[in-house]
């Protein structure tokens, strides 16, 4: 549902205009009614429709919260889990501490990834992009599943 790259510029406030292109389907799916959290392996967010994120939560919450990798992440995903809404002019505010840990600025990327999105600095995505792009097969070579898939 959520595909492409977009450059988004954020105000002083940490408002954040959402893509006209995305609007529609977040109004009439979760009437605009979003959750942001942390991303636990990378600098930035994720942002999810409310309904998209109840599902995750739920899954989150049902494992056992003995393990200690599982309170970990039960911990950080949840406990950093926001409630954002979408105003009449189409922008989100990103709070504080979330914009903090992704190390938010004015230059934003927004990256559809599906069912959800990725919110990054456009500095540090940019250097991850290359970054990504530089990068071989790694130790373990290419996953039978990549392999298989044709673009």
């Amino acid at each position: 549902m959520f595909r492409g790259v977009n450059a988004l510029n954020m105000d002083a406030k940490g408002r954040l205009a959402v893509p006209t292109r995305y609007r529609s389907v977040l109004s009439e799916r979760c009437e605009g009614h979003l959750v942001a959290t942390i991303d636990t392996e990378e600098k930035c967010l994720l942002i999810y429709p409310v309904d998209e994120w109840d599902q995750i939560q739920a899954k989150i919450e049902s494992l056992p919260s003995f393990h200690p990798m599982t309170r970990r992440i039960q911990r950080l995903l949840i406990g950093h889990a926001t409630d954002l809404e979408m105003d009449a002019n189409g922008r989100v505010l990103i709070p504080p501490l979330l914009r903090e840990y992704a190390g938010l600025q004015k230059k934003t990327v927004l990256l559809g990834q599906g069912k959800k999105f990725e919110l990054w600095d456009e500095e540090c995505w940019n250097k991850r992009r290359d970054a990504y792009l530089q990068e071989s097969d790694g130790e373990g070579g290419t996953p039978e599943e990549l392999q298989t898939l044709s673009l």
